[in-house]
């Protein structure tokens, strides 16, 4: 299967760039799965899709103000450097620009020294671990010194970091958000547990991987980057529950949908408590083991996300979906607008 198979025209000023003033406002496109029928409604009419016994699944996922501007100690030369995953105590790998400028031993100094780090290895595409030296508590000094990182097709500057949090956003390591939450608020959610529509979180650290470009013609030969999930024995037991009683398993979002799959593919479509690290790649021909359904924004084209997409709803079907979004001004990405495949 081809990466230009899931190509398609959008135009530059459909990518959102910034939040709208009310989460739930956004639009919302409806598509049946089997049929491809499309309906357009607004977000928060998203009750009149959701019933009685069906369980949402949330990313709680908390993104880290990854991305420090700073100088080296040696030169005062500029450098940034976002981190990407923590490994050890306090080294962390991390990606360095300009990598070139920082070799093993080379320190970096943020906000006038508060915050320090060494680099202890380089590895490949500017990807350096650095070991950070500071007082206090390592996240309180990264909320104070650090900035959100923003998609790279973003490039308006955001003036309330919270609008790129979900308002359930718990667990912090997240490079990225995980945008198809972005469009619930407290009290969306308050209304959906109201109408006996349970709800259910699990954890996955969305790692940059996610904007990488499928960089190889047939996607069978892309390799995916691991990123950390983790499912807690309540949130196994609800869903077991709820697939026993014949209730829809929604997913919000492709972070949420490849946990479930990870770990419903190893236990024949069953759930357990679990945490580990998964690569799994959906796309078409992929059979799904553990939803029913899904809530995501609109993706770039060529991307591992609409292939995933195109897994759950059919590739004609998810074309022509957007091919109508671009028709009627849908927004794009992770400030953009949503839709829900049932």
């Amino acid at each position: 299967m081809k990466v230009e198979d899931f190509d398609f025209y959008l135009p530059e000023e459909l990518i959102a760039q910034t939040p709208l003033e009310e989460r739930s406002k956004s639009r919302l496109m409806v598509i049946d799965k089997i049929t491809g029928d499309i309906k357009h409604r607004v977000f928060e009419d998203i009750l009149e899709d959701l019933h009685e016994g069906d369980c949402l699944v949330l990313n709680d996922t908390r993104v880290l103000p990854a991305r420090l501007y700073g100088v080296k100690e040696e030169t005062g030369a500029k450098v940034e450097c976002l981190l990407l995953k923590q490994e050890e105590g306090d080294e962390w790998e991390t990606l360095i620009k300009p990598a070139k400028r920082v070799k093993v031993g080379t320190v970096l100094t943020f906000g006038d020294g508060r915050l320090k780090a060494e680099c202890v290895a380089e590895k490949d595409h500017g990807g350096r671990m650095m070991r950070f030296i500071y007082d206090g508590i390592f996240y309180e000094v990264l909320e104070e010194l650090g900035e959100m990182p923003l998609p790279p097709y973003i490039r308006e500057t955001l003036d309330d970091r919270d609008r790129y949090q979900t308002v359930f956003a718990k667990e912090r390591g997240s490079a990225a958000a995980p945008t198809a939450g972005l469009h619930f608020t407290e009290d969306l959610l308050k209304k959906i547990g109201g109408k006996g529509v349970h709800i259910a979180f699990i954890t996955l650290h969305v790692g940059l991987g996610t904007f990488r470009p499928v960089s190889v013609e047939s996607i069978e030969e892309h390799d995916m980057h691991a990123e950390f999930y983790q499912m807690t024995e309540g949130t196994a037991r609800l869903l077991n529950e709820v697939k026993e009683r014949g209730g829809s398993i929604i997913t919000v979002g492709t972070t949420s949908t490849r946990t479930l799959e990870t770990i419903a593919s190893k236990y024949d479509g069953q759930f357990r408590e679990e945490s580990g690290w998964t690569d799994i790649f959906i796309y078409p021909g992929y059979e799904f083991k553990g939803i029913d359904a899904m809530i995501t924004n609109f993706h770039l084209p060529k991307s591992t996300l609409i292939m995933l997409v195109s897994a759950l709803a059919g590739k004609e079907h998810v074309l022509h979906a957007y091919e109508t979004a671009v028709k009627e001004k849908y927004r794009f990405f992770s400030f953009g607008d949503a839709m829900f495949i049932k």
